[in-house]
């Protein structure tokens, strides 16, 4: 397995598209309100993008399966687990909103995800949510230079099993690298297996991306060929982020502080 390698001036471009990221899903996020619908939410992405002259990882993916993704943001509500295409479905209060958002600049992607409850929160969606920012971070932080995907994928799932309720932890949908494309090699799995992982080292960067429900984790896929729904109908939340290993250390593309608060002396960024 080939894992990219990107140079210190293609990392800076990964920054750049993380920083539009992030400032897309913080708008979005914003916007998600009773009586909002997930197109309105999806504009709002798009003039983020549009604001940035940055393009989207999203639209038309999956193009040369004859099914090209129609939006820049996959929001998906509620039991919605993932890759739900925005539309006029109106949010209202109580909703738990998962956003998925990408963006590239000069031919380089970033990619994050967070979840938010509209209006009147419940704290088993609260507590859901949590752990899943929860269990990103761990993954986050077991990423080295000479570690391997195994550690990441070994300390997502110790901390989702950590929690004091049982949570569903999806096995279909993973982590990945990216960089150049938004799908890359290596797979990173939200649980652990006893088998030989790629070794990661400076210059590689992957996108972790643990996806919890309030029950079990088995999915269905809608008739859209996009939307994951959980099979149980239980609530789901999604929280990731792309984290790029330098030599100095770790650096979270997708956060506005570079993962400098969550990470302590691990935070290794790059001069920018």
């Amino acid at each position: 397995m080939t894992i990219e390698v990107k140079s210190h001036a293609e990392l800076l471009l990964m920054r750049r598209a993380g920083l539009v990221v992030a400032d897309g899903l913080a708008e979005m996020c914003e916007a998600a309100a009773p009586g909002v619908t997930t197109a309105e939410i999806d504009a709002v992405g798009r003039e983020v993008l549009a604001r940035h002259d940055a393009a989207s990882s999203f639209l038309g993916y999956g193009e040369v399966w004859g099914n090209p993704f129609p939006a820049v943001a996959c929001i998906s509500v509620n039991d919605e687990l993932v890759h739900g295409i925005p539309g006029d479905r109106v949010l209202v209060d109580g909703d738990v909103v998962s956003i998925d958002f990408g963006a590239v600049v000069e031919g380089w992607h970033g990619d994050a995800a967070r979840t938010v409850i509209v209006g009147t929160e419940d704290p088993a969606d609260r507590a859901l949510i949590d752990a899943t920012m929860q269990a990103m971070w761990a993954g986050v932080r077991a990423v080295r230079a000479g570690g391997r995907v195994g550690d990441v994928s070994r300390a997502i799932e110790e901390s989702v099993k950590a929690q004091p309720v049982r949570y569903g932890s999806l096995r279909e949908y993973t982590g990945h690298g990216i960089g150049s494309e938004m799908h890359m090699e290596p797979d990173v799995p939200n649980w652990y297996r006893l088998r030989p992982t790629p070794k990661l080292g400076v210059g590689m960067a992957i996108a972790i991306e643990p996806m919890l429900t309030r029950g079990l984790n088995q999915t269905l896929e809608l008739d859209d060929g996009w939307t994951v729904v959980s099979r149980d109908r239980s609530r789901g939340a999604h929280w990731e982020n792309t984290v790029a290993v330098t030599d100095r250390g770790l650096w979270v593309l997708t956060e506005p502080d570079g993962g400098a608060g969550m990470l302590g002396d691990l935070f290794g960024p790059l001069a920018e």
